[in-house]
């Protein structure tokens, strides 16, 4: 696999007689690729039915001639204000009923049909247009699905929508619905299917099962939106098509969206993240301010590794300050290389920073580029030259299995939302802590699907927090060879959100365990852990086992169980319970690990190990001293 480079790029922003100049100097940059075209519906369409295809005509042609290969996204994650005009019932409501209105972008439902009928004819328009020959050398489709909370909307639509989409999940049987939610508490009963509403503005919560379904119904219609454009562009095209996901949205399954994509990609803001969701202490944010969280860019470097199925780019990299974190700070000299580097060790294709100009207009004209609103070069681009030229005395990378594989499930995701049990209890967050603790154990990772079958070669495998465990999986991790943890809270409920009584969960294969008792823990009252490090916070289950204990509080309440490679933690473990159990998991599991100096990290590949120090101070390792933002290099001995 050849490591390239690209950028963001908006044509219709700029004078037209500067369109070759950028164009030559992206190539001088280094660059190969350069996305454009999803924000241009109202350029392409100024007004319903005037196509002004010209300018776009031109821009194509400009860039190509200087030898860079185009992606082109589809406009529909902007539609013009002529639009809502036409369908001015088209925007997504909030959960207390406001339109999510013009004046920014992604405000749609995607239930509305009559926003998906046009979103249809202008993504035919311009794939008849641009998909025959070669000019258009990948695809992506719209922009950010569920970026601003837009996936779940509480419209009319939407919920017209939901009754067709329960309707037939049920077969038509509105009396199986109503046992499958145990709708006889609180007299919830429905008689028909047109009865059921959207579960919000509620007196009190609503029930766990509805809002669980209406998660699900609303991933649906995000993918079945995607497809429908897919269907379209491969009917002209022979393209790889792509959709750039977004840093920690998860209220729709990027795996379902990604089975119809070649390439999944992904846009990282990794000091953005640090401020407004990776969800760091204070102190946390002042050490990694200018460098970002030393593990919340690799996991989603490793998720969208599985999204595509091997087939990954980060399709927006920051290049400077941006302007929608709560604080905007300037990356420490030397970050834009060290994230692109780190984005090559998880085997990522291309590297494309957003954006080539920062613009001098509107929303994101606080957002730095790789020049600068006058044209001169910004710190980016001198980053990015310095990568292109490592790149030229680089190998091609052979992708490989790491030895660890953790799965992530949107739909637990959901499920724990529904019903946290606890303030601030989050799947997300349980996942990466496990992959942080993987990560400072020296660890590689594989994160892997809830569909995954076959667990061959992992010497170990998580699957923490699975709160709804399916038949298939619970078979294929039974039959996995390498160590397997489960917990907490793994099937803990059925399809529809019932507590499994015949027996309690998880009633795991190969495991009899029994969670007798649940509760969530203040955050000031943990539970020290016996002869280790560390201490159970938040959640703790009280289990009925026989099995062998593993890891137990100081007043001897097992926390981790086992049986022969199947194991069940029942607690919530904080950092250094969490290395403790990695630890001794990975020394049954016959894995070596190396521990990291603080904020340094390791990641191996087929045929090479990169070190990466994500502090703004030198860290001595046994590679040696790495500098501030220091990247580690070398081949892997055969």
């Amino acid at each position: 696999m050849q490591r390239t480079l690209g950028t963001c790029y908006y044509p219709e922003h700029w004078p037209e007689d500067i369109w070759q100049q950028d164009a030559a100097r992206m190539v001088a940059a280094g660059l190969t690729w350069v996305r454009i075209g999803e924000f241009s519906w109202s350029r392409i369409e100024p007004t319903p039915g005037d196509l002004q295809w010209d300018w776009l005509d031109r821009a194509i042609d400009t860039l190509v001639s200087a030898g860079l290969k185009v992606v082109l996204g589809t406009p529909t994650a902007t539609p013009p204000r002529w639009m809502v005009d036409r369908h001015p019932d088209m925007f997504a409501l909030d959960q207390d009923g406001k339109p999510r209105g013009f004046g920014s972008r992604r405000h749609y439902c995607f239930s509305h049909q009559g926003y998906r009928k046009e979103a249809r004819r202008i993504v035919t328009l311009m794939a008849e247009r641009y998909g025959p020959g070669d000019r258009i050398a990948a695809w992506q489709t719209d922009n950010e699905y569920g970026c601003h909370d837009t996936t779940v909307s509480y419209s009319d639509a939407a919920r017209a929508a939901f009754v067709r989409w329960l309707e037939t999940r049920y077969g038509g049987d509105i009396g199986a619905l109503n046992a499958a939610w145990g709708n006889v508490f609180w007299s919830m009963d429905y008689n028909r299917f047109e009865q059921i509403g959207l579960p919000n503005l509620t007196v009190t919560e609503p029930n766990p099962a509805h809002a669980q379904a209406f998660r699900r119904f609303s991933s649906d219609q995000v993918v079945s939106f995607n497809r429908d454009q897919v269907e379209i562009l491969r009917a002209h095209s022979d393209a790889p098509i792509a959709h750039n996901y977004m840093g920690r949205v998860t209220d729709f399954d990027h795996y379902k969206v990604g089975e119809d994509l070649e390439i999944a990609s992904w846009d990282s803001y990794p000091l953005g993240f640090l401020e407004d969701r990776v969800g760091a202490s204070p102190e946390k944010q002042r050490r990694y301010a200018r460098q970002g969280d030393p593990d919340f860019q690799a996991f989603h470097h490793d998720l969208y590794r599985a999204v595509g199925r091997g087939r990954w780019w980060v399709m927006e990299q920051q290049p400077g300050p941006v302007n929608w974190a709560p604080y905007n700070p300037t990356p420490l000299p030397g970050m834009v290389r060290f994230w692109t580097w780190e984005a090559f060790a998880h085997g990522a294709e291309a590297v494309c920073y957003f954006r080539w100009r920062q613009a001098p207009f509107a929303q994101e004209q606080l957002h730095a580029g790789m020049l600068r609103p006058d044209s001169a070069e910004a710190p980016a681009i001198v980053e990015a030259r310095q990568v292109a030229e490592e790149l030229a005395n680089a190998g091609d990378v052979a992708p490989s299995q790491a030895p660890v594989a953790m799965i992530f499930d949107y739909d637990a995701e959901w499920a724990w939302q529904v019903q946290p049990h606890g303030q601030g209890l989050t799947y997300f967050d349980l996942v990466l802590e496990h992959y942080r603790a993987l990560r400072r154990a020296g660890l590689s990772v594989d994160i892997v699907a809830p569909t995954q079958s076959d667990f061959s070669g992992y010497a170990l495998i998580l699957a923490p927090g699975l709160m709804h465990l399916t038949d298939s999986l619970r078979k294929a991790l039974a039959k996995a060879e390498g160590q397997v943890l489960y917990g907490p809270r793994t099937g803990a409920r059925d399809a529809d959100f019932k507590i499994p009584t015949s027996p309690l969960p998880p009633a795991l294969d190969g495991l009899k365990v029994v969670v007798a008792a649940v509760e969530s823990m203040r955050p000031d009252m943990p539970l020290p852990l016996a002869n280790a490090d560390g201490a159970v916070t938040g959640y703790l289950e009280t289990l009925e086992t026989a099995a062998e204990v593993l890891v137990e509080t100081a007043a001897g309440q097992p926390v981790a169980v086992t049986a022969a490679n199947q194991v069940y933690c029942a607690g919530w473990l904080d950092g250094d319970g969490l290395d403790h159990l990695v630890a001794t998991l990975c020394a049954r599991a016959g894995l070596g690990i190396c521990k990291m100096p603080k904020g340094v990290r390791r990641r191996q590949t087929a045929t090479e190990e990169f070190w990466f120090n994500h502090l703004a101070e030198p860290v001595d390792t046994e590679v040696g001293t790495l500098p501030p933002a220091g990247v580690f290099r070398r081949l892997r001995k055969s």
